[in-house]
């Protein structure tokens, strides 16, 4: 079941028990921070699995319980009112259920964990299995009250669409039909399976205002139509557009909306609300954040004219401020992350053995290996698993080899006890486990794709990501981009360009990993290290970190790191990781949506290639936006926007390694240091990197060549 972008699934990351309560529940090895808060019935965006579900979200299991809903005798007929009582009520005891299992279960953990009661073991299985249960039914009520809001409430019947586009000034208004065929075209199918009719009809193409008048539809929020319209709009109407239509609708009906609230004029009020509200919960960091006039617009207009007649103003003034506070903390998340490394440092006995406990937690994670593995169609070298110890050698004394290129701001953001990394050279990467290296590259990782959305991906040709490149070129600065090239936007819209340094991002550690390997001093050094980062790229994409593992990856498939001498004495299990490693990625640019395939994604972390992703959008987008008649494909934007929701999708299951500030300081700093460097002139001046003739053997060479010569004058 989904709901609101909820996922069932074990990992039991939106439980339902006070903020306060957050609490790290640990099932089948795996930890995870719960933050069990039901979502706020009050919110109004459908979330990810509306668009990418559409109207399979709400299947029909939840259309005969609405039927069944607020009727006390079966003679009774259908109240909207019975129904949201019951249901709250229904909610209300599960969640206080749930919450109680949830503090039983945490009970339990401890006395395992002290080994107090070792009858635990056979009740926590038991317990698991009852919190999923009661998970499936907290999260289906959730589902049930989504569609009774989208449905039920202020959606208006499609022959009602002309009063909206009318600016709602009449409750009907006659069409011409050519005038109602100009705006939105459809297409009929078979019957659907949760719909009793013989057939329904299927939005095709549309014209700007035909599109943002469908918004109003009755079944826009149950089709998955209102997610969809916000990830795509842009290719048809620039935010002042969308803004100014939603406003319009809102003044030509707020002083009627409040006298009946069953009239079209007061669903189409509470409706444009609900589309506002949806717009700034979903894309406020790509639409407002960016645009401070279409901020101030919206602000002005609500203070003027909404607030003072309806409370929704203050409501959407508090949900600004309450949005423009969590951009402003994820901008300052890299100096809190200092702090709490200040005061975690306290706590640390030694480095050693807080990557001892780092290692151990994620050993528990072994059970997933084989789970993960199943659903690939290629086959994989043995005894390679994601906890598969690799024998490092004990190296010598410290010292750099590594040239120095300047350092930029990304360096100054952390202590400046960590700011040597340079001094320690890669022997910290052969002192650290595949497990640590992988969790904490994983947590970078992490780190820069929780901060992208999905409408980052559109549009990227503008932007000039091409494909076999990772990004604009390295010296052409985010400013100095042209978007008059393949511009799929229109003209005027602005375009957050978080997608470049996203992808930069992933440029710099497949350079990283180029540079570390070819700076090597000795071969032996660099077969250590060529071991070391396809491990790492093993392990990432065993747990589904996708983005590391192919940039370890590419980095690898560096044309200097490809020549050097170190692979031909490089152990055979380990070599096959190559293969490995490359049929990963033919399967990651086979299918748009693979990621998405089964139950896996709903439970397991996942980060996917960010440059791959915006290579599939960028083949969806590939043609006519426009019919023959000027109308917009809706097919086609709905498609795009079914891929792009997947960002969201995997957003709302993030990994939950311990971090550790010391080893993160020290790869961010060998990263930072090697982002622009040239890798075939660090090449040049190591001799590691050359195949070597020993010296006898060419002696020997020399010396029977000239053995031939002076044959020849005999």
């Amino acid at each position: 079941l989904q709901s609101n972008g909820r996922c069932v699934g074990p990992g039991f990351t939106e439980e339902n028990i006070e903020p306060e309560e957050e609490t790290m529940i640990n099932i089948t090895g795996n930890s995870y921070l719960v933050s069990p808060n039901l979502p706020d019935f009050h919110s109004c965006s459908p979330g990810w699995s509306s668009a990418f579900y559409g109207a399979e979200c709400f299947d029909s299991e939840v259309h005969s319980y609405m039927k069944n809903l607020g009727k006390q005798k079966s003679s009774e007929s259908q109240n909207i009112d019975a129904k949201k009582v019951e249901l709250e009520q229904l909610l209300m005891m599960e969640t206080k259920n749930y919450r109680k299992t949830i503090k039983f279960y945490q009970k339990l953990l401890q006395k395992e964990r002290s080994s107090k009661g070792p009858e635990t073991k056979s009740m926590l299985p038991k317990l698991r299995g009852q919190l999923q249960e009661m998970k499936s039914k907290v999260q289906f009520l959730e589902l049930v009250k989504k569609y009774i809001m989208y449905a039920e409430q202020w959606g208006v019947e499609s022959c009602v669409l002309p009063t909206v586009i009318h600016n709602g000034r009449t409750d009907t208004v006659d069409v011409a039909p050519m005038e109602k065929s100009s705006l939105l075209l459809y297409y009929n199918t078979e019957k659907h399976q949760c719909n009793n009719q013989n057939g329904i009809r299927v939005l095709q193409a549309g014209t700007p205002l035909g599109l943002m008048a469908y918004l109003y539809s009755r079944n826009a929020f149950l089709e998955g139509y209102v997610q969809q319209f916000l990830y795509t709009f842009r290719y048809f109407c620039t935010q002042e557009e969308f803004l100014q239509f939603l406003l319009d609708r809102i003044s030509s009906t707020l002083c009627s909306a409040s006298l009946d609230p069953s009239t079209s004029l007061t669903k189409i009020c509470n409706r444009s609300f609900y589309i506002l509200q949806a717009w700034i919960e979903d894309c406020y960091s790509v639409d407002f954040a960016t645009n401070t006039d279409l901020l101030c617009t919206l602000k002005e207009f609500i203070s003027s004219k909404v607030a003072l007649l309806n409370g929704y103003g203050e409501r959407l003034l508090s949900l600004l401020e309450d949005a423009s506070a969590r951009k402003n903390g994820n901008a300052r998340q890299c100096s809190s992350m200092d702090k709490c490394e200040e005061e975690g440092e306290e706590d640390r006995k030694t480095l050693h053995s807080l990557c001892k406990k780092l290692s151990e937690d994620v050993s528990r994670k072994a059970s997933l290996h084989i789970f993960f593995l199943q659903n690939f169609n290629w086959k994989l070298s043995k005894g390679m698993g994601p906890i598969a110890q690799y024998q490092r050698e004990r190296l010598y004394t410290i010292s750099s080899v590594l040239p120095k290129p300047c350092y930029n701001s990304f360096t100054e953001e952390f202590p400046g006890s960590f700011a040597k990394a340079d001094e320690v050279g890669p022997y910290l990467l052969i002192e650290y486990s595949v497990q640590q290296l992988c969790c904490q590259l994983t947590l970078l990782q992490q780190e820069v794709f929780h901060k992208c959305h999905p409408v980052h991906f559109l549009n990227s040709r503008a932007l000039g990501v091409k494909d076999k490149c990772v990004a604009v070129q390295k010296a052409v600065s985010t400013e100095t981009v042209s978007l008059k090239v393949c511009n799929l936007f229109l003209s005027k819209c602005i375009q957050d360009q978080y997608l470049l340094q996203l992808l930069r991002n992933a440029d710099s550690i497949s350079t990283w990993v180029a540079a570390e390997i070819v700076t090597c001093h000795r071969s032996k050094l660099q077969v250590s290290l060529l071991s070391k980062f396809l491990l790492i790229a093993k392990c990432c994409y065993e747990q589904r970190n996708f983005a590391t593992a192919m940039q370890i990856l590419a980095g690898l498939e560096n044309l200097i790191v490809r020549q050097l001498p170190a692979w031909k004495i490089l152990p055979a299990k380990v070599a096959e990781i190559m293969e490995e490693l490359k049929a990963v990625e033919v399967f990651l640019k086979s299918d748009s949506l693979c990621l998405m395939e089964g139950e896996r994604f709903k439970t397991l972390p996942t980060i996917p290639s960010a440059h791959v992703l915006a290579m599939h959008v960028q083949q969806l987008e590939t043609g006519g936006f426009t019919m023959t008649n000027g109308a917009h494909k809706w097919t086609k934007l709905r498609n795009i926007a079914k891929v792009v929701s997947q960002v969201h999708a995997f957003q709302e299951n993030p990994y939950t390694y311990t971090p550790d500030f010391k080893l993160q300081s020290y790869l961010r700093q060998r990263i930072s240091c090697f982002k622009d460097a040239d890798i075939s002139a660090l090449a040049a001046d190591n001799c590691a990197n050359f195949h070597q003739i020993p010296a006898e053997k060419h002696s020997r060479k020399i010396q029977d060549t000239l053995r031939k010569m002076k044959a020849t004058f005999q």
